[in-house]
This record gives C-alpha cells, structure tokens and sequence, in this order.
C-alpha cells in the first residue's frame, strides 16, 4: 500500500521523490529515469533484494543505473510485512545534459570498462545524510522552491557522489550517466560474466528487451546465455583454482556461484572431477 508519493520536478523532469509504502504491495511506484539514488528514512532491515543483500535499513543508499529496477525494488520486502520510506533523486540524461550544458562535471572521468553493478548499497555519509535532510525541508516548503535551488541540489548529489572515496561501484555508475564512450554487446556480456545477474537486467545493460537480447547472444555466440555464462564461470574457477590460494568457496561465489553445492555439481560435469579433486591435481605438479 502507497502511503505517501510526493515530487518535486525541474524543467519538466522528476528530479526528488519521497516516497512511503507498506509493504509489500502490488501497487506500483513510479520512479521514472534513467538512474535513481534513494536514501532509506525508515525500513524494518528486511530484504529487498535478496541476491544483492540489499535491505530497506535507515540511513543507508542504494544507487540503481535504472528507475525500473528501483521502483520493482521497494516496495516488495521478502520478509513479512512492514514499512519502507525513502527519498529518491532521479538522474535523466537529457537533463543532467541541460543542466551541465554539454559539459562534464568536475571530478568526471570517462569510463574504461563497462558498469559491473547495476545496483550498489552502501552507508550514507555525513555529507550525504546532511543532504537528504534538506531535500526533506524543500518538500515541506515547496512554495520556496525554484528552479535554481534544484539545478544547485542536483550538482550538490553528482558531486558528491563522484567524489565518494568508500565505494568505486559508486563512482562507475555515476560516470557512466555522462559517459560518450560506448560498449558492444560482447564487451558488455563479457565484463558481467561473474555478477548474479538475472537475464533480464544484462539484457537492459545491453540495451535489449530479453527476447531480443537471446536472439544477438546466439547470433553472436551460437549458443544459449545461460550454457555460455555457466561454461565461461566454470572455466575463471578452474583458472583460480590453479593460481590462487582463497577457499574454493570464495571463489564459487567470486565467480557468480550461489553455492558450493552448484560449483562441485557443475565443475564435475565440465572437467570430470570435484574442484578439490582438480586443485589438488595441480599442487601434486
């Protein structure tokens, strides 16, 4: 259930919304744009998005490269009921590029590979917290609101963010909302091979509804998404396995395995033996 959806637009863009649900609901939110910053005001730390370990937890930020994913997100917690409220700033190419007037930002670098994270969870700052509480203010005197506080509030975010020291996945999606540089669907499949990506989301990294995005991936590879992500997984294993000294475990997960029990199951298939089995073939050399 939608509580309370409140916006704030500038030059006909959403750029903040305070939005409060009791979830989980069916209703949907709308949080239309390309990217979408939300900082949690009240939540019970239940997930919201369990394979990303992201919580509905006060005083923390989520950063999405999509609007979509952000308004799926919130109001669906995983466990039980209970209440999410947050204050979302909403990052529209065509108006960060009115607003920047073609230019690039201070503290801007082009990116040098594709973004790895569509989605990243992290604490709020001093700076930050300080921030959304005077987003807060703006909507509780709306009538003092002008277009040029809210071009001076949306460069306040875009800096800050770009400067955040705790978090390059942070900084990566924010230059990727000013980026020229860009990536082929190779590249793109490549980069995300080991992040636990549904099907859905790569396709919307790469520009492509799914069924879309299945029918390039076999052009291109002459196979399926999942056979070729689950081989090339298998194959960064047994290349770890070789060379470095972490857990099998760790590098089950390192590699976008949700269990050890998937790992050893798909690895024996592939090489004939358990993962323990082919390290130990190799310490023996």
């Amino acid at each position: 259930m939608i509580i309370e959806h409140r916006s704030i637009a500038l030059f006909d863009h959403p750029l903040f919304t305070w939005v409060t649900l009791r979830t989980p609901t069916e209703e949907p939110v709308s949080l239309p744009s390309e990217a979408c910053f939300a900082y949690i005001m009240d939540g019970d730390n239940q997930y919201l998005l369990e394979e990303e370990h992201i919580k509905a937890e006060p005083g923390k930020v989520i950063l999405s490269l999509c609007g979509n994913t952000m308004a799926q997100m919130l109001p669906r917690q995983r466990e039980g009921d209970g209440i999410v409220s947050s204050i979302v700033v909403h990052f529209h190419r065509e108006l960060l590029l009115k607003v920047y007037k073609n230019t690039k930002p201070p503290y801007w670098q082009e990116l040098e590979k594709p973004v790895v994270k569509y989605i990243v969870q992290a604490a709020a700052s001093e700076l930050v917290k300080q921030y959304f509480q005077g987003v807060a203010h703006l909507f509780d005197h709306l009538e003092a609101v002008t277009n040029e506080i809210l071009v001076l509030k949306l460069k306040e975010i875009i800096l800050l963010l770009l400067q955040t020291k705790e978090s390059e996945k942070i900084t990566q999606i924010m230059r990727s909302l000013f980026s020229e540089r860009t990536f082929t669907f190779k590249e793109i499949v490549e980069s995300n091979i080991c992040e636990p990506l549904s099907l859905e989301h790569l396709a919307a990294l790469t520009h492509h509804s799914l069924s879309s995005f299945k029918r390039e991936f076999k052009r291109i590879y002459d196979t399926s998404p999942g056979v070729y992500i689950m081989n090339r997984r298998t194959e960064k294993v047994a290349d770890l396995l070789k060379l470095s000294d972490k857990t099998i475990s760790s590098i089950g997960y390192e590699c976008g395995f949700s269990s050890p029990t998937h790992l050893s199951r798909i690895f024996k298939a592939k090489y004939g033996v358990t993962p323990s089995e082919f390290r130990l073939s190799f310490s023996d050399k």
